[in-house]
């Protein structure tokens, strides 16, 4: 007799022997978006012309900062370790600007899901920007939504391979430029331009080209929706900023449901349907191949496409438009328990909408303060730390220093070094037996560092301890009375065993 023990490890060796045939793996399934027309799509081919316009042009637009700076707009000068924004040079000990413009930048993101959801993927997102491209091209080349489907089941034939090879070589074309106007922003750009087509450019400049070519290429031309679904962590971040009041992309199917085609109306005039003709030209317009009448999904990213598509067929079938509409989750629920006018405008305002506009704004007003404020010049002092002083055979006590003097402006300039707190201080620079005590003159290049040495030299007599603070400070000899001037504290070491008159015990 079989106990049960005996029954249930059969029944598990059966698993391990039999597995059941189940793949982990699921195939891409090709989406062929159809072209759109309407209000939103028009709103796109404008944001795709501005923002291309701005990532490919911006490197050659010109800004004089006169003789001695580059005179390219927007420069990220690796080289010399600055970034040029017009009028705007920020230098490494600078960076909290470039830390405060990311703050903004995330903050202004939570603001934008917060309200109207993920407007950012549906129209700006670069990923969004270039496969919006590369479609206008597999368009130009293969035809629309039908024609591509037909081209793609069809044989191998010399018409087929004739239009594959032309929109690859022009898929190529764009995502070389793509990474070409990448390149551009990190050094002068007309320059980089000759030695790059003459091959004298840079070797990383060859290989940063060819990794973003193959990106763009891949991400634009094959991945697509994946880029969003897949790779990208903004859809699972942006759930945590989406509420009630946020503005989505929403089939309203208290309007219409029950669906039914104008076959099904003509032929079934007992059962009252909703305005959806299940005609399913939402689904053909999405670039992400999901359909929004099955509620909201992580795929999609409030393109609106679906929205013009389903408003052009409402006008056809002389229905109200908006069965597919930008929604709140609240209007959505009032709408489908009757409790608000249809033509209601939801309303995003709320504290939480204040809250990051305050913060977005108190940001960006304290990076303008501190750029406004912000020194021109800037010293350095470091002590030297072996020997910390040296006596000399005359009795005096000398310590050198490390004097670094930041020239934050395109231009060149003359500057007083002096000390102050110290008396009797007598200065020199390394190198030179002339020694003085009104300061020395030190010219630094413009928008540059100069790093020099500078030996004090002091009597015992005027020494009242065996550390002694003092200020090192430098002022622009050419600035008049509001001239730019900077100091740091410094210390002057002694030898131990001096009383405050200077003498031995």
């Amino acid at each position: 007799m079989t106990t049960v023990h005996e029954k249930v490890d059969r029944i598990e060796a059966d698993a391990v022997n039999k597995p059941e045939q189940r793949s982990l793996y699921a195939a891409r399934v090709k989406v062929h978006p159809k072209r759109a027309h309407g209000t939103f799509r028009t709103l796109k081919w404008w944001v795709m012309a501005i923002t291309l316009t701005i990532y490919y042009v911006t490197p050659w637009i010109r800004w004089d900062r006169g003789p001695f700076a580059p005179h390219q707009a927007v420069l990220v000068n690796l080289a010399d370790r600055r970034f040029y924004f017009f009028f705007v040079e920020i230098w490494p000990q600078e960076f909290y600007f470039v830390g405060g413009l990311l703050v903004m930048a995330g903050v202004g993101l939570f603001l934008i899901t917060s309200t109207v959801g993920r407007a950012w993927c549906g129209y700006t997102c670069p990923q969004t920007v270039w496969t919006d491209l590369f479609l206008v091209v597999e368009r130009f080349v293969e035809g629309d939504r039908n024609a591509r489907i037909k081209l793609d089941a069809a044989p191998w034939t010399f018409n087929k391979i004739s239009k594959r090879v032309i929109k690859i070589g022009l898929w190529l074309l764009i995502a070389m430029a793509t990474g070409g106007a990448w390149i551009f922003y990190f050094a002068d750009a007309p320059t980089l331009a000759q030695n790059f087509f003459t091959l004298n450019a840079p070797p990383v400049a060859y290989s940063t080209v060819a990794v973003l070519t193959g990106t763009t290429f891949i991400f634009a031309g094959f991945m697509r929706e994946q880029v969003c679904t897949y790779m990208c962590p903004w859809p699972r971040i942006q759930s945590a900023m989406l509420d009630e009041h946020s503005l989505t992309v929403t089939y309203n199917d208290w309007r219409g449901e029950p669906r039914g085609s104008q076959r099904d109306r003509r032929t079934d005039a007992a059962t009252t349907y909703g305005d959806c003709i299940d005609c399913n030209l939402c689904v053909a317009v999405c670039p992400q191949g999901i359909d929004i009448r099955d509620g909201q999904q992580l795929e999609c990213i409030t393109c609106a496409l679906c929205i013009d598509a389903c408003n052009s067929v409402m006008e056809k079938i002389g229905r109200p438009r908006g069965l597919i509409s930008y929604s709140t989750l609240s209007d959505y629920t009032a709408h489908k328990a009757g409790t608000r006018d249809p033509d209601h405008w939801p309303s995003v305002i709320r504290p939480r909408t204040f809250i990051y506009i305050f913060v977005w704004g108190m940001i960006g007003v304290a990076m303008l303060v501190l750029l406004a404020v912000r020194d021109r010049l800037d010293i350095n002092v470091l002590h030297d730390r072996n020997p910390l002083f040296v006596q000399l055979s005359d009795g005096d006590v000398r310590n050198g220093y490390t004097v670094k003097i930041l020239n934050k402006r395109a231009e060149p300039r003359t500057f007083r070094l002096s000390v102050e707190g110290l008396k009797g201080a007598r200065m020199f620079l390394a190198g030179s037996t002339k020694e003085t005590s009104d300061g020395l003159t030190v010219d630094v290049k413009p928008d540059r560092l100069r790093e020099m040495k500078v030996y004090i030299r002091m009597n015992p007599k005027d020494l009242g301890q065996r550390e002694t603070s003092f200020r090192f400070v430098a002022v622009d000899m050419n600035g008049g009375e509001n001239a730019d001037k900077a100091e740091t504290t410094a210390h002057f070491h002694a030898p131990s065993g001096r009383k405050h008159n200077g003498e031995h015990d």
